[in-house]
């Protein structure tokens, strides 16, 4: 009864079409859910996330959970994450691609998951990193370790939104630094953020990163947007 009460004050609705909630479903209703235009990218040893980086840094595999498109439902999911304050929509989002991966041979066999950090004046606004909140969910899926030490975004950069992918690469060049390195000599890491478009941040990272000792790193992410 109680529960029926709040729901009066407190509404529950699904954060893609707006409809409410059933009590077991979370977030979205069944049907946004299933229609989330999953990629499927990582049953594809070859797919268009690891083809981005193919040439601009090594990796062992990239990925991206669902499809981004202008207006379309990802946007909206990733609106509420960002822009409404429902981190724990991107934790759940992280554990449902967790399901997805549990049995990939190369992803399953990682020692860390990072997520891409945010500069500490974009961290006090918002109060999350949501890159963060979806390795969360990643690392209680798969049961590997999340760090959230080992990168620190040094410098305060623009939004990537409505640059080209030349100013992109500019905005985020030299601003990521490493602490406690030595902890991830020959490890394989995950490096993990929320939205994959030129792939500029995640290769700024990646660069950084390749300065320790026979670290291997792969690429998720929440969507990837193919421009």
């Amino acid at each position: 009864m109680l529960q029926d009460f709040l729901s009066l004050i407190y509404p529950r609705n699904c954060v893609s079409c707006g409809n409410s909630l059933f009590k077991h479903e979370e977030q979205l209703c069944h049907y946004c859910y299933l229609h989330l235009p999953k990629t499927n990218f990582h049953k594809q040893a070859r797919n268009p996330v690891d083809a981005l980086f193919y040439g601009r840094t090594p990796l062992l595999f990239a990925s991206s959970f669902y499809l981004f498109t202008k207006k379309g439902s990802v946007q909206k999911v990733l609106h509420a994450i960002k822009y409404k304050h429902n981190k724990d929509l991107a934790t759940l989002i992280g554990k449902w691609y967790a399901e997805d991966l549990q049995e990939h041979p190369i992803i399953n066999k990682a020692d860390y998951i990072i997520p891409v950090p945010l500069h500490s004046k974009k961290f006090k606004i918002r109060g999350y990193n949501q890159s963060e909140e979806f390795a969360r969910g990643l690392s209680k899926g798969l049961n590997i370790s999340l760090n959230t030490d080992v990168l620190r975004r040094r410098e305060f950069t623009q939004t990537q939104t409505k640059k080209s992918k030349y100013e992109r690469w500019e905005n985020v060049e030299d601003v990521f630094e490493l602490t406690t390195p030595e902890t991830f000599t020959g490890k394989h890491v995950i490096v993990v953020d929320d939205v994959i478009t030129t792939g500029a941040t995640i290769e700024a990272c990646c660069q950084i990163l390749y300065q320790i000792e026979n670290i291997k790193i792969s690429v998720l992410s929440i969507a990837f947007a193919d421009k």
